[in-house]
């Protein structure tokens, strides 16, 4: 089972950075600007935002077998279909289409999780799928830029998409059910007023919407902030980058499997979730103090510090729905964090470090990722554990 969700989340991280990787011959060959660039990948972030509300109600509907499948199908063909862009609308489209339907893999994942795994493993294995991430992340690059350098960029698209359409055969012929999941068959998953009616809900959204452009900030503001703050050339920028999702990888290990570790030892869940995230909270602002070393490689290891904790911090925040809410309803509640988390990380990587950056350097932007965490603890110790014992 982990190993579905293991390749399902690394495919659909690695159809996410086929632009990113490779956008120095795209931009050559399509001719827009930076400027279009923004709008692209904006069209990608308002349409991944979006889709986690429809997915997140789909797959409770239609089940994880079927809203998983039809995820993917929806993101590999929206891959493929990247092959026909012409110029900046057509791939702004598909970037868009391909958004919407990748913001099913977590709700669905999660829902899984829920379904074949007891509270006391299902951090772990929330920590165990979600880093396919830094799979795709250290070797994706690589492998897209061989391509590409042979048969052209398209041909990355067609791979990534490819690998979707692989990974659904195998999915629909062997995923079954759990057989145990008598307590939840009756229950019908909520409406989407229901579940914000509940306080924990509103708690995830909001934890979400301050966290979630943390990640996205180091993940799309990283290589410009090292080539042009630090001074790294490319090379450099080589071994920095993949030392830096790797223990971003770790962390999303580490950080499920501490709180399993405590749940088994007899922590109440919601006590083991709240210390993980609290010694996250505390690592982040000195993870921010990497802005303001002048020694690179004690920065590369502040910035590797955040990483871990954040992906630690999300090895539990993905597992909380599972925690406290029915099966029947994991997935409607995972799609409204990630909608909340989708906007934070809409405003929070790409309307305001483009003004912060330009007018005032990075050291504001780094600040206000150490202070973010800290706040999002202290709300979710007002909204989803006031009432942990």
């Amino acid at each position: 089972m982990l190993a579905f969700l293991f390749f399902a989340t690394t495919i659909n991280y690695l159809d996410r950075i086929v632009l990113a990787v490779l956008i120095p011959v795209i931009r050559k060959d399509l001719a827009f600007s930076d400027r279009e660039y923004g709008f692209i990948t904006g069209a990608f972030q308002i349409a991944y935002m979006l889709g986690f509300l429809a997915a997140g109600k789909l797959i409770d509907l239609l089940g994880t077998r079927i809203g998983y499948a039809a995820a993917m199908l929806w993101w590999s063909i929206s891959a493929l279909l990247h092959v026909v862009s012409r110029g900046t609308w057509s791939l702004g489209f598909w970037r868009g289409m391909l958004g919407f339907g990748e913001a099913g893999n977590y709700p669905a994942a999660v829902k899984a999780v829920a379904e074949w795994f007891p509270e006391k493993e299902r951090s772990t294995a929330v920590g165990l799928f979600n880093s396919g991430t830094t799979l795709a992340a250290v070797l994706g690059p690589p492998v897209l830029v061989a391509l590409t350098s042979a048969y052209g960029w398209r041909a990355s698209f067609v791979l990534t998409a490819l690998s979707g359409l692989i990974w659904l055969t195998i999915w629909l012929t062997v995923y079954r059910r759990p057989p145990q999941q008598m307590e939840d068959e009756a229950l019908r998953p909520v409406t989407w007023r229901e579940a914000m009616r509940d306080h924990r809900t509103r708690g995830i959204a909001w934890i979400k919407f301050l966290t979630d452009g943390v990640w996205w900030f180091y993940l799309f503001w990283l290589p410009p902030y090292l080539f042009d703050a630090r001074k790294l050339n490319l090379n450099q920028i080589g071994w920095a980058l993949p030392a830096i999702y790797l223990m971003a990888g770790a962390g999303s290990v580490a950080g499920g499997w501490l709180a399993g570790f405590w749940i088994r030892r007899g922590w109440p869940v919601a006590n083991a979730r709240r210390a993980v995230m609290g010694i996250v909270a505390i690592c982040m602002p000195v993870a921010a103090t990497a802005v303001f070393t002048s020694n690179i490689v004690l920065a590369i290891a502040l910035i590797s510090l955040a990483t871990a904790g954040h992906q630690a911090w999300t090895a539990n925040l993905f597992t909380i729905p599972s925690d406290i809410f029915p099966k029947a309803t994991v997935a409607s509640v995972v799609g409204i964090g990630g909608c909340a988390g989708g906007l934070g990380g809409f405003l929070f990587s790409a309307i305001l470090p483009g003004y912060v950056v330009t007018y005032f350097g990075y050291v504001p932007m780094f600040v206000l990722a150490g202070v973010l965490h800290p706040l999002a603890w202290m709300v979710g110790t007002r909204l989803l554990w006031r009432n942990a014992s």
